[in-house]
């Protein structure tokens, strides 16, 4: 089966290419990088010919409010009318639990943007929505330290490897389309103050982290729901204090 993966060369897409090229599938790792644009349309409908399969795992570069909106509907109506054209029978996209709990933020309304389209497009559809990638600590740690002081809302975050995400993701695509979402998370929730503070001292940056929760995340003030799944969402393994055991220490 020839399954086409949009943003297939980034942190999630190559994971998913892999597992799914070792299922014995045909698949295109379509992004810039390869020729393929879902924003401008580039190479999208030779990529997508006598697939049947899609997955959308692409992220906006940019993660301003209009740029991150136009990012998301701009591809989003490019995909829906490619994969028309194809005869594709299953969309996959990737998306981020809480997505609606977070409107206060122009990157989760482009999000919501994002699935409603995909939900309307009249192509057969499946979501999986994670909570934030371990690998994304460093962003969250660097995003709560202004001017040399670290401070980290107490609000709950449940991280999860970006490796489980990715099984997840092509398994969903293997599988008939759901026309709904499933959800995934990491095994350990915790306020993101413990999250920044463990990360630095993983990486050998130990600060005094000051938990302050008008610090928000990323601008918006969140609380325990903000970022954690439902019930009924799947649970990794992998955990949080294992990721960071084997991240390198930063050097002088």
């Amino acid at each position: 089966m020839k399954i086409v993966v949009i943003g297939g060369t980034g942190l999630i897409g190559s994971q998913v290419v892999a597992r799914l090229k070792a299922a014995g599938h045909e698949v295109v790792a379509a992004s810039p990088k390869t020729g393929v644009n879902a924003v401008t349309g580039e190479g999208l409908a030779e990529a997508l010919t006598g697939a049947r399969v899609v997955v959308d795992v692409a992220n906006s570069p940019s993660f301003a409010d209009d740029a991150v909106l136009d990012f998301f509907v701009r591809a989003g109506r490019n995909l829906a009318a490619a994969e028309k054209a194809a005869g594709v029978a299953h969309h996959v996209a990737l998306s981020v639990v809480g997505t609606e709990r977070l409107l206060e933020s122009g990157y989760f309304r482009a999000k919501l943007a994002q699935e409603e389209l995909i939900a309307s497009s009249g192509i057969p559809w499946s979501l999986v929505r994670a909570t934030q990638f371990f690998e994304f600590a460093g962003a969250i740690a660097a995003a709560a330290t202004v001017d040399g002081v670290t401070r980290a809302t107490s609000a709950a975050i449940q991280p999860v490897a970006s490796a489980d995400v990715a099984a997840l993701v092509a398994e969903v695509a293997l599988a008939a389309p759901q026309n709904g979402m499933v959800e995934i998370a990491g095994p350990e929730k915790m306020p993101i103050v413990e999250l920044v503070t463990r990360y630095f001292e993983a990486i050998g940056e130990p600060k005094d982290v000051a938990a302050d929760d008008a610090a928000g995340y990323f601008g918006t003030i969140i609380d325990d729901r903000s970022l954690t799944p439902d019930d009924g969402a799947r649970i990794s393994e992998k955990r949080f204090g294992d990721w960071l055991a084997a991240q390198p220490k930063r050097t002088a």
